[in-house]
């Protein structure tokens, strides 16, 4: 297990963190993640969205929903380095979201960020299928500094 060092000491990778945010199941875990991430002065966010690869893939509805709730939730500044960040590690994590999947099957994705105001964190998780019968989880994660 690798641990990043700066000059507070050492933590967790964002990147494990986002993926705890992420993962977990109801409100109140996630409301505890997000408390433990503040104490630890890193900032962070959630969000989720749903549809089919042809509605949050080529339009972008994805990576925009995630520059949203970045800015909306104060997780990043109105900056374009920012920004770019943020579209670069979404896309970072998508790849292994969208890889081997149908265009038309449906996505319920939870999409989480950390960051400590140098890197961001964004780690998505959720469940796809074409068929209710055929559902399965799927996980991606993306790193960038900003």
């Amino acid at each position: 297990m690798k641990e990043r060092s700066d000059n507070y000491g050492v933590r967790p990778s964002l990147e494990r963190e986002a993926l705890f945010l992420v993962l977990t199941d109801t409100r109140e875990k996630e409301n505890e993640v997000k408390q433990k991430l503040i104490a630890e002065n890193l900032n962070c966010a959630v969000t989720e969205i749903g549809g089919t690869v042809a509605t949050l893939q080529p339009t972008g509805k994805l990576t925009h929903s995630v520059i949203s709730a970045a800015l909306n939730t104060g997780v990043i500044k109105k900056d374009p380095k920012a920004i770019h960040a943020v579209v670069h590690a979404t896309l970072e994590a998508t790849n292994s979201i969208f890889v081997h999947t149908n265009s038309n099957a449906s996505f319920a994705l939870k999409i989480a960020m950390v960051t400590d105001n140098d890197w961001i964190a964004i780690a998505i998780f959720g469940r796809t299928s074409v068929n209710i019968l055929s559902e399965h989880c799927r996980v991606g994660l993306g790193y960038m500094h900003l």
